[in-house]
């Protein structure tokens, strides 16, 4: 789990997720975060670069060099060994949680 055990927001794990599979621009990790979400969570641009410097201080992330398109240099995103250990703890934390509320409603 997150250090401290605390929760991941819903931003920070929708961010380390789509960097499970590959490094991503920022606008790509909100296109895809709409995706995943069913469009349910929108991360506005605000929210993207503040939860992406709180990871790359935290070392979860690092920023990497991104092609040019020749005209704006974007910033590309990758998840470092200790992201991808922060994610699977947190998966696992999800799963039990569902686990435990199955359990609840199956009683009924």
């Amino acid at each position: 789990m997150a250090k401290g055990n605390e929760a991941l927001t819903e931003s920070y794990f929708y961010i380390l997720l789509c960097l499970k599979k590959s490094p991503l621009h920022g606008y790509g990790i909100m296109q895809e975060t709409l995706r995943l979400s069913g469009g349910r969570l929108k991360i506005g641009s605000g929210t993207m670069y503040g939860a992406t410097g709180n990871m790359i201080k935290k070392g979860w992330i690092k920023e990497i060099e991104a092609p040019s398109d020749g005209f704006e240099r974007k910033r590309m995103y990758e998840l470092t060994e200790e992201g991808e250990r922060v994610l699977d703890d947190e998966v696992i934390r999800l799963r039990e949680l569902v686990k435990s509320a199955d359990e609840v409603y199956s009683q009924k």
